[in-house]
């Protein structure tokens, strides 16, 4: 059968590229077309339009590529219709991925969509319209399934994808091999991860930079993703004794004694490597004054959210500062009851997701269900 798949960002790409894996093991006839990245199409999708020319961040970014956006509805709804497709996969990326599934609604494309959009923190008006158009939703966080039951809107808890992504990644368990991979030295390791847009890495790497002199006794490495040119954080970088280390964020991850964290999939990322960190974000004054109105939420990161209670600090706007941020950091990595009970937290986290294969519980469902679809 033939699937058209849309993902709008890095995490995106990776777990669709897996449920791709997946579907092709249960469809040997599958062909993909899709919007995302390059593990998608090193997956056998054929790309459309990478996921880097496609993300803006923040409520006034939007308003000002708002030409751009339009353009990519438009050519996105002219190539679905073209290709054909017998189901529309989404990955994610609700501001774009809700107006195809209202399209390809209407087109009679039957619509899945995995990764669910985070309507149980703002908008949650929208799920009236996902429970119209699209025909099987698959969930990743536990208490989704809870919040879709008060709308009367069955939904598939298939676990979180992040378990499968870790077990499948390279494990050289050799420290020594990845020091002289990178030359690393000896010392503990702190990984600053700023995000994977362009404008938060501008406006997060800058203070966490200013957050690595807490202690000499530990080197720092800053986790860059290959969407952005290598030139912005050597320019951010520049003068400082931080190394940059692109495209190998996994890897950092597991030698890493503790990190700094941009609000999103990473801090979740981090948790499952067991790296104690400190979760930071700061959005244009704006965006976040809109935010902070529109979203009803206790927490930023996922980690707390799961576990419904403070298991990492976040540092938001005002309080994400370089002294603020010293501070935190020294809580987490010396032999403290802060760092001894982030780590008992992280286990019961991973118990809370559930056990792997979500990507192939997805395309299973995908599958079959489009199967009894064509039946008819």
């Amino acid at each position: 059968m033939r699937y058209y798949i849309i993902a709008g960002e890095a995490s995106g790409d990776l777990h669709a590229s897996n449920m791709m894996k997946a579907l092709g093991l249960c469809d040997k006839e599958a062909v993909f077309r899709c919007w995302g990245g390059d593990r998608m199409k090193d997956a056998g999708g054929e790309l459309v339009k990478h996921y880097k020319d496609l993300a803006f961040m923040g409520f006034l970014e939007v308003v000002m590529n708002l030409r751009t956006i339009m353009h990519n509805f438009k050519l996105c709804e002219t190539d679905l219709l073209l290709f054909k497709p017998d189901a529309l996969i989404l990955i994610d990326y609700p501001g774009f991925n809700l107006r195809m599934a209202r399209f390809a609604h209407q087109h009679h494309i039957p619509v899945y969509y995995y990764i669910s959009p985070q309507v149980w923190a703002w908008k949650a008006s929208r799920v009236r319209l996902i429970s119209k158009v699209v025909r099987r939703m698959c969930v990743i966080l536990p208490f989704e399934e809870a919040f879709y039951a008060r709308y009367n809107y069955k939904v598939d808890f298939v676990g979180h994808p992040l378990i499968d992504a870790l077990e499948n990644e390279h494990n050289d368990s050799s420290a020594r091999t990845f020091n002289d991979t990178y030359s690393i030295g000896d010392q503990p390791l702190i990984a600053l991860l700023p995000g994977s847009r362009l404008q938060e890495i501008k406006k997060m790497l800058p203070l966490m930079l200013k957050a690595t002199t807490f202690d000499a006794g530990y080197q720092y490495v800053v986790c860059a993703v290959e969407s952005i040119d290598i030139s912005v954080y050597n320019d951010i970088c520049k003068g400082s004794h931080v190394k940059i280390i692109t495209n190998d964020t996994y890897n950092v991850l597991r030698h890493a004694h503790a990190a700094m964290v941009t609000s999103g999939t990473a801090t979740l990322e981090t948790a499952l490597f067991n790296v104690p960190q400190v979760v930071c974000y700061n959005a244009g004054y704006l965006s976040y004054v809109i935010a902070k109105n529109l979203v009803k939420l206790k927490y930023i990161s996922l980690v707390n959210l799961i576990m419904d209670k403070k298991v990492v600090t976040e540092l938001i706007q005002s309080d994400f500062n370089a002294n603020r941020l010293l501070t935190e950091m020294k809580l987490i990595t010396g032999n403290t009851n802060e760092r001894k009970q982030m780590l008992e937290n992280y286990a019961t986290l991973r118990q809370k997701l559930g056990g792997g294969g979500a990507s192939a519980n997805t395309a299973a469902i995908i599958y079959e269900d489009l199967k009894d679809y064509k039946a008819k």
